[in-house]
């Protein structure tokens, strides 16, 4: 059985993968979602970008987690993508929930499919934090209206360092066992980054026809998938 840690994306905590996590104890494994610095029940604690890969790392080693897959969402891709890199030979396999990958210098704000200024703007009107959407900003996503209403009644501000400070992989990822889920509503293709990756040896690509929180909207399909990438 594999030890799943479960990294939520921008606004979340820990709490997001309740049902997902219960499905995959079900079948026996270990899982250990993860609340990262700035965020849910966490929210009075600094963060930068470098504090949620130690966030991550930190978790793994103070449970002396093996055989670990390391699942990030969104957001927590940069992060989760640098500490997969740096717990060695305790990584089963990364895997990426419609998420961003860590580009040496780059950062999600840099990332930003509208542009880098345009994200800086968005952030300078949020008070040093990137604000959670309104529930309007959810539809299209295959949420029902009772699944939107608990992301957004659970949603935190995001701490704007953490989506600013550039990413300083210790390895490139292609070296890394790795799957990749793309959810289909939230647009067809993984972006360039990812596709780069896509076509090594190591990562494969899987899809999800649901929106971007599929922790919300496909929870038991999600867990089956993750559960099939630690076999």
């Amino acid at each position: 059985m594999a030890e799943f840690v479960l990294v939520p994306g921008a606004w979340l905590g820990a709490w997001a993968w309740d049902e997902v996590a219960a499905e995959l104890r079900a079948a026996g494994h270990g899982v250990h979602p993860l609340t990262l610095s700035g965020l849910a029940e966490k929210r009075d604690v600094p963060a930068g970008q470098r504090t949620h890969v130690q966030d991550v790392v930190g978790e793994v080693e103070r449970l002396d987690l093996r055989d670990v897959v390391l699942v990030g969402h969104s957001y927590s891709g940069i992060p989760v993508g640098q500490a997969a890199a740096l717990i060695g030979d305790r990584l089963a396999r990364l895997v990426l929930v419609d998420a961003e990958v860590p580009v040496e210098g780059g950062s999600f704000a840099s990332g930003w499919w509208e542009g880098q200024a345009k994200f800086e703007a968005i952030l300078a009107g949020g008070d040093g934090f990137w604000q959670p959407p309104a529930v309007d900003e959810f539809e299209g996503q295959g949420l029902t209206d009772e699944q939107t209403a608990r992301l957004v009644a659970g949603a935190t501000p995001h701490p704007a360092a953490t989506l600013t400070e550039p990413a300083t992989p210790a390895r490139p990822l292609s070296d890394l066992p790795a799957t990749y889920i793309k959810c289909l509503l939230d647009g067809p293709e993984p972006n360039s980054d990812v596709a780069a990756l896509l076509a090594g040896e190591k990562w494969r690509l899987v899809e999800m026809n649901t929106g971007h929180w599929p922790m919300f909207s496909e929870p038991r399909p999600l867990a089956a998938l993750l559960a099939s990438e630690a076999a």
